[in-house]
């Protein structure tokens, strides 16, 4: 079986997995001990999970149907759980909901093997986290969500009912349908909150937008799960009553969401405009030129 790289980052306190697409930024508080006996459960997770993956990829990349699943893998069928709400009007695909359920999934094994106060996993932005007691959690909200750019940020308490984050938009590692610098999505579970956050950042959109540049996500991609379907690629200038129309729509969506009981809360950025959708209010602190998406 092929290992993933494992190595301490420079703080010595935080993990850093790798494997292929995958990779992860874990961190612990708790007695020394149980920090070892947490990071040591990650790691033999970790070990054989994208082979895992893999194996199912073809059905990872089909639709989803509404009411059936036909995959066998502990992280796959989380996948499909997570994409499950939106299969009967949407197209999308278990793949939407892969770097939260990995997150997930890690995070689980290490609460399986010891008591922490704190622990997160961050895969590429997507945060499954696990608060005890008076437990914080700092979360990045940035304006593009490939890490780059101006970040606002949030605290998660114990007592919330958040336990995972995620980003989507165009300046994304994936493809995306709308025209969203940055959706985070605040949800229960971090496979849920990737799921939605790619839900509403697709419905963040001007459809037919001439400064809309767009392109099927097969020629970009060829292996896509989104086919000929067609994803942004570039936005041009917009109207302030356009980036408003376009983060109204993706609004919309949101409170179906929330309603719905499959999100806590989002934040939608477009062009330097944000709006939220929460469902009780949400302190976000001022904007500060940073590197990372969490902390």
């Amino acid at each position: 079986m092929r290992r993933p790289q494992i190595a301490l980052l420079p703080d010595d306190r935080r993990l850093h997995l790798q494997d292929g697409p995958i990779d992860l930024i874990i961190g612990a508080d708790g007695a020394d001990g149980e920090i070892r006996a947490a990071y040591q459960a990650a790691v033999q997770r970790f070990t054989g999970l994208l082979d895992e993956l893999c194996a199912e990829l073809p059905e990872l990349r089909e639709a989803a149907a509404p009411d059936h699943c036909g995959l066998r893998g502990v992280v796959a069928r989380r996948m499909y759980g997570a994409v499950a709400p939106y299969a009967a009007d949407t197209f999308i695909t278990p793949m939407a909901a892969v770097a939260g359920s990995v997150a997930e999934e890690i995070l689980g094994a290490m609460r399986g093997a010891a008591k922490l106060a704190r622990a997160y996993v961050n895969n590429g932005g997507d945060i499954a986290l696990h608060l005890s007691d008076r437990a914080r959690f700092s979360v990045g909200l940035m304006d593009r969500p490939d890490g780059t750019g101006v970040m606002r940020s949030i605290t998660v308490r114990a007592e919330d009912t958040v336990r995972g984050v995620a980003t989507s938009g165009r300046h994304g590692r994936s493809f995306s349908l709308g025209i969203a610098d940055a959706v985070t999505v605040l949800a229960r579970t971090a496979s849920q909150a990737d799921a939605a956050a790619t839900i509403i950042a697709n419905a963040v959109d001007l459809p037919g937008h001439p400064a809309v540049v767009r392109r099927p996500a097969n020629e970009l991609q060829p292996d896509s799960d989104l086919g000929h379907r067609l994803v942004t690629c570039e936005v041009g200038a917009l109207s302030g009553d356009e980036v408003a129309e376009a983060l109204a729509q993706g609004a919309a969506r949101a409170r179906q969401l929330l309603e719905g009981e499959l999100i806590e809360g989002t934040v939608l950025q477009l062009c330097g405009e944000i709006r939220l959708i929460c469902a009780k209010p949400l302190e976000i602190n001022r904007p500060q030129q940073l590197q990372a998406s969490a902390a």
